[in-house]
Order: C-alpha cells, then structure tokens, then sequence
C-alpha cells in the first residue's frame, strides 16, 4: 500500500519535472500569474499570449486563493512567478512574503508590477531585492515635460519615456524607436547594489507626488532618482522584473499612439509591446543565458588530465561556454574570458583565446609554489547570467632526484666549497714542508 502511495505521488509530479526549467533546455516553463481579478487576462491578454506563443504554460488564480502553492511534495511546480496583483494585502494558501523570497532563492524567476494601489505586502517584496517605491502611497510619477500628449490627460501622469538602458543582452537588438508608455508609481535603487538595474528612467524633470494634492509638499522621489522598471538578476541568476506600473502591460497602453510633448512626430503605436516583450525574454532566460561546459587541463603534449601537477610544468587550460537563443544553444563569443589559477591569491591571471565556435583556451606555466591550486573562472557581465567555475588540482615541488645536477645559481657556494678544500690543501702543504 505505502509502494502504491510512492508511485502515485511520483506519476503526479512528471508533468510538473518534465516542464520545468533545466539548464541544458531553459523552454517550456510553467508560470504561475497571480491577479487581483480575473478581468485582467483580457486587458493584458496581448501579454498574456505573447508568453503562451514562446512555450510558456500560464497557471491564471486570484492572489488570494486559499489553494495557492508554489511548491508540491517538497518539489516547485511552477518556474516563474508573474504578481498582477498589487493591491493585494496577503496571499492565500502557503503563499507569503517569505514563501517568495524562497522561490527566488531556489533560481526562479519573478514579474512585479506595482501601481498607485500597491500594498505594504507589495512594498516589501520590492525591497526584499533592493527597490524601494515612494513612502507616499498616493504618489505617482509626475512629469510636465516629458508626457504623453493625450486629449484625456490632463495631470501629466502618462509619461512617454525613452530613457532605455544601452544593453542589447536585455532589451534585443532591434532599437525600440517609439517611447514607452508610463502610469505608476516611482521607485529608486541603490547605486552601490550592483544587482540592479534601471531599464526605464524617468527624465530629470519628473517628480513623485500626489496628482491631487495642491499643497507645496516637496516630492521626495525627482529627476535621475526616479526608476519606473528596474531589473535584478541575484548571484545564483534568479532572474526579477520590478515595474512600477501595472499598465504598462496592457493591451490598451500596448496599442496607443504616442507623442511626447514637444516633438512633432507622432508614433502610430507606442513602444510597450516590444519593450514588455523584449524584457520578459530576458527575465526568463530566453536571452544572456550562459552556460560553460567540458572543461579540460592537461600538460603540453599531452592528453590526459593529470591528477597533480609540478611546479614549472607546462599546461593547457580550455572551456567551451555557449548562449541559449530561446530555440538552441549557440557558441558565446567574447573576447574578455579570463582564467585565474588561484591559492589564496591568483598566482596566474590569463585572458583566453577563441576560435569563434564556443571554445576558449590558453597555456602558461605552473607557479613556482606548491599546494592546492584551482582553476577559476568567474564571468560577470552585464544582462548576462554569471558563470563561477572552478576546478582542483595540486600542485608539487620538485622530488629530490628531478633537480639538476648542477644548479646555475648554486656555482658561487659550488666555488666557496672547492676554494676551501683547495685553500686548505696548500696550508697543509706549507705548514708540513716548511716548519722547522
């Protein structure tokens, strides 16, 4: 009976093991999107099925279902995290603030969108990974110079902004020619969090303020300070988006026209949707996705990998990285991959070579010291996921009967000893011979 209850548990979970993310094969992902009503699947459905379109299986529930789970026996069965809910003040089933901060911790990803109604639940997964959104609850991003020209917009809360940040890695290489379209709430990063990234800027004349407030409160959020979409990808590559603006997914913001005031040219339809798009093939490893394979070390003329070294030895390094394209792995080309062989310090730092097919290798010297050495190549840059790699090898001195016979640099103690004998030999000589 217990066997069968095994086998039933185990045939529940392979739908869930088979969809879920792999390194070897970072496609069809199950998401869980969590909504404040279900309304929301066909104001944001253009979203929605861009998602579906590229392999992904969305699980659609209310934030406060009292069945929510993201994990099952001990195993995730969801591989990313989509929260349309701001208002939402808790979460139903096992689902909460630290329940999210494990999925992430796991290597999932997340999608966060805040508006002018976001909670204080909302508040603090935010700054759980290193955003925080304007203590005003009521403020929005105000901008008068930089708005989208609109008949029925009058408070300058719809911002047009092309204040992209310059990475191909994140955002594609098709430049987004049409501003994006902005209604939300302000949030800043931490400069010194190297973790983050403001993908969407605010322009130097915008402001965090309540639209409807006539006193003169000085905004507390202005100018540069003001992020409207950052990015954060965390040390194990778990992927997030922060948006401050819950529209900026919908269909509506997606299929308007834009003219940012000022200019003359008006854009037929706004840059959303190639933006939206472009930045959820990041957040979900369709894009800068690394990984680096067959690594290999062997001394200089030969093929198989030594089990110690010897100082002085001659030896070749190699490793093959590839980038995932969303369909196939494909060879990663760079020119700025290092190795370091490391004791307590790098006693070797090389930058490798290429042959344009994915492979990256080099040759040097073993150090004249001996330990525990490692091979290490750490890889950070920026949109794509880190690689830390390292591999052990030790490393001997010389064994008494591998020295030279005669070493250059002992010839002065070489002379000192045969100069003493022969000194010695003609005082023994004189003192013998010529005593009386």
């Amino acid at each position: 009976m217990r066997g069968l209850f095994v086998f039933i548990i185990v045939i529940s979970l392979i739908p869930f093991l088979c969809n879920s993310f792999s390194p070897e094969n970072p496609t069809g992902r199950r998401l869980l999107v969590l909504l404040d009503d279900f309304s929301l699947k066909s104001t944001h459905s253009i979203f929605f099925n861009s998602l579906k379109s590229r392999g992904f299986e969305l699980d659609f529930k209310l934030a406060d279902d009292p069945k929510l789970a993201l994990q099952r026996y001990g195993q995730y069965i969801y591989d990313g995290l989509v929260l349309f809910s701001p208002s939402t003040e808790s979460f139903g089933g096992s689902l909460n603030l630290e329940a999210v901060l494990d999925f992430v911790d796991s290597g999932h990803d997340l999608i966060l969108a805040a508006d002018a109604s976001s909670s204080d639940l909302f508040r603090n997964v935010a700054t759980e990974f290193g955003v925080d959104f304007d203590e005003d609850s009521s403020a929005m991003v105000i901008d008068h110079t930089h708005y989208a020209v609109s008949e029925t917009e009058g408070d300058h809360t719809l911002i047009a902004s092309d204040s992209f940040i310059q990475s191909d890695v994140i955002l594609g290489k098709t430049k987004i020619e049409a501003p994006v379209l902005f209604r939300g709430v302000a949030h800043s990063v931490n400069s010194a969090n190297s973790l983050v990234l403001n993908v969407l800027s605010a322009s130097l004349a915008a402001y965090s303020l309540n639209p409807n407030s006539k006193s003169s409160q000085t905004p507390s959020l202005t100018g540069s300070a003001i992020s409207l979409v950052s990015v954060v990808q965390a040390r194990n590559n778990a992927r997030i988006i922060i948006s401050g603006s819950l529209d900026i997914f919908s269909n509506r913001l997606f299929s308007s026209a834009v003219q940012k005031a000022g200019s003359s040219h008006k854009y037929e339809k706004s840059g959303n949707e190639q933006f939206v798009t472009e930045l959820s093939k990041w957040v979900f490893h369709e894009r800068g996705h690394l990984k680096a394979v067959n690594i290999k070390h062997h001394k200089v003329e030969e093929t198989d990998e030594p089990a110690i070294y010897r100082i002085k030895d001659d030896l070749n390094f190699s490793v093959e990285i590839y980038e995932w394209t969303g369909k196939s792995w494909v060879p990663y080309v760079a020119d700025d991959v290092q190795v370091q062989f490391f004791l307590m310090s790098p006693y070797v730092l090389k930058t490798l070579a290429t042959d344009q097919k994915g492979l990256y290798y080099t040759s040097f010297k073993v150090p004249d010291i001996y330990g525990v050495f490692q091979f290490k190549v750490e890889y950070q840059r920026l949109g794509y996921s880190t690689l830390s790699l390292s591999k052990q090898i030790p490393v001997r001195p010389f064994n008494h009967n591998e020295y030279e016979r005669f070493i250059t640099t002992a010839f002065p103690y070489y002379g000192a000893s045969f100069t003493t004998m022969i000194g010695f030999f003609i005082f023994t000589f004189v003192f013998l011979y010529n005593s009386k």
